[in-house]
């Protein structure tokens, strides 16, 4: 050291080894593991896809129930309001849930043969331009996939691929181009059992109560309470089951029988007047 450099006191100054104690390097061992520069680990979970299937049974059945439980409810409230008998409205009821199952059921049956016929008119069609217009086919191949963001080498590979059996690129057109699925082939009947069985199950509960042997405006209060309680599960069922509110669904569908039935009372009560 120089001669006249003041001597200093070791004592006064801070230890390295604690300072780095009292200020550990975020990159260091000491760190905490939520000091900044660091990232916490993320917890890992398990993707579970919760797509709900059998939309089409589904479809069929709400038509069929919503149905059942509206009209009937309305034609043996409506009914209430004009005659005294309760056996006339039963017998009325009865036949009009089995017109309406017939009707449904058949409406069910014809949309899903007409689905049906539609898809194998355009297999053949598309079938047909495959072979007679291969170019203009395979440009429309390329065009789909573009719109997936494929280009250059990727593209040409990609179509060749689709391109390169008859049944698999008509399978790819329509699929991708006119977003058509082969339906199945059994699908027409069991729409019709379907729609025609909820019907019938829907429309028995407002005619429950004019089976009993009790007076007819006890029997449509009855009819009217089941009823509306009926609404409101199914209703709510069917917002669970297509993703919607369930209680919001579940007052809608209550709104529209009590609506549907009210004005059927209102208008026979006016018209017998």
């Amino acid at each position: 050291s120089r001669p006249d450099e003041e001597p200093r006191d070791l004592a006064d100054e801070p230890v390295t080894a604690e300072k780095a104690k009292k200020k550990p390097s975020p990159h260091t061992a000491a760190a905490p593991p939520h000091a900044k520069g660091t990232s916490r680990p993320r917890p890992r979970h398990h993707h579970v896809e919760a797509h709900f299937s059998g939309s089409e049974a589904v479809r069929d059945v709400v038509l069929g129930m919503s149905d059942g439980l509206t009209v009937p409810f309305a034609l043996a409230a409506g009914l209430s309001g004009a005659v005294a008998n309760a056996r006339v409205i039963l017998i009325a009821g009865v036949a009009e849930l089995a017109a309406g199952a017939i009707a449904m059921g058949l409406g069910g049956y014809l949309a899903a043969k007409s689905e049906a016929d539609t898809w194998a008119s355009e297999r053949k069609r598309e079938r047909e331009e495959v072979a007679e217009v291969p170019s203009e086919e395979q440009e429309e191949v390329r065009k789909v996939f573009r719109g997936w963001g494929l280009e250059g080498d990727t593209l040409e590979k990609a179509t060749h691929a689709v391109c390169a059996d008859h049944t698999r690129w008509v399978d790819f057109m329509m699929r991708e181009e006119l977003n058509l699925i082969e339906p199945d082939p059994k699908r027409a009947r069991i729409s019709a059992f379907t729609i025609g069985g909820s019907y019938v199950a829907g429309g028995a509960i407002p005619l429950a109560p004019y089976v009993l042997h009790v007076p007819l405006m006890t029997a449509l209060t009855l009819s009217v309470t089941v009823t509306l309680a009926a609404l409101a599960v199914f209703g709510g069922v069917k917002g669970r089951l297509t993703g919607r509110p369930p209680v919001q669904e579940a007052f809608r569908t209550v709104l529209v029988g009590a609506l549907a039935s009210g004005a059927a009372y209102a208008l026979a009560r006016l018209i017998s007047a």
